[in-house]
């Protein structure tokens, strides 16, 4: 069944782990979901940039939202990856992932080509029209050929299930700018190229972001500090974390993740080829980021 309840708070983007033939690691998988669950998350996000969807073919990518939704167990709302490049692939992930039970879709545009701005919009309406959950619009200029404008976000927030969007530009005040034109109708998630805490003072309702699956808990209470008003101590909280979204920027997402949580015990496996896995030096510099959060 679609989650019917309103999307807020900590949404980690997981990470895909795989093992040499290619196979998803369910028993890894379902620790981490079991892991970040008990840490207070409010939601799961399979299949996002740091899940490596780009690297995925459909199987893996079907097979890595059965394991999610089977290790969460209607605990808390997954949100799952739909990306591809042709609209009529998209339409397909999109029901086969709430087929497999999800409760929604992060719905991403790759594009080759640049799309218009027509384009963009009847992509992200044909996902909407697919499926019978909430629709998280995902946009990254850095990433992506084709960006959502605000006059397409402006008439996507007039569709009924389309209610988010998780916006990784490194412009917060693009972000205001989403909540005012479309009158408080798009709700906004931060990204890791965002300061959560200052998106959560002008109205942004949660993150999405990799690096939650490294710090989920002190992710939740900078959530909860922002929720109380109490925003002299989330920042305090937040300048201690901004370290890790300092690494998650300067590394390779799934290197610097999958390297995390390998440090933290989770044998997610390296970023699948051609990534890069994590050096030595970046290891290090995990290590110590980390270390210095837990003293904190």
């Amino acid at each position: 069944m679609a989650w019917i309840g309103e999307l807020h708070g900590v949404f980690p983007y997981l990470v895909s782990p795989l093992d040499e033939a290619g196979r998803v690691d369910r028993p890894v998988l379902t620790r981490l979901v079991d892991h970040l669950v008990e840490s207070g998350v409010h939601g799961l996000t399979p299949l996002g940039s740091t899940g490596e969807f780009a690297y995925l073919g459909h199987a893996q990518r079907l097979e890595i939202v059965e394991t999610v939704v089977a290790a969460a167990r209607g605990r808390v709302p997954v949100i799952a990856g739909v990306a591809a490049t042709a609209t009529r692939d998209a339409v397909a992930l999109a029901r086969d992932v709430m087929a497999l039970g999800a409760d929604g879709v992060l719905a991403i545009l790759e594009a080759y080509f640049p799309i218009p701005d027509a384009g963009v919009e009847a992509y992200f309406r044909a996902i909407a029209e697919a499926v019978d959950g909430p629709v998280v619009l995902y946009t990254n200029p850095q990433f992506q050929r084709s960006d959502l404008s605000i006059p397409v976000l402006r008439r996507l927030c007039e569709v009924e299930n389309i209610r988010y969007i998780k916006d990784a530009s490194t412009n917060t005040g693009r972000l205001l700018s989403i909540i005012n034109e479309t009158g408080g109708r798009m709700k906004v998630f931060a990204a890791s190229a965002h300061i959560p805490a200052c998106v959560m003072l002008i109205g942004g309702v949660g993150w999405m972001a990799g690096p939650a699956c490294v710090i989920p808990r002190e992710s939740v209470r900078l959530y909860d500090l922002a929720r109380a008003g109490d925003w002299s101590g989330a920042m305090e909280l937040q300048r201690g974390l901004w370290a890790m979204n300092g690494a998650f920027a300067k590394y390779s997402l799934a290197a610097c993740i999958k390297g995390a949580l390998e440090l933290q015990g989770f044998p997610v496996g390296p970023p699948l080829a051609p990534q890069a896995p994590l050096g030595e030096a970046g290891r290090e510099e995990i290590r110590l980021i980390l270390d210095a959060i837990a003293r904190a």
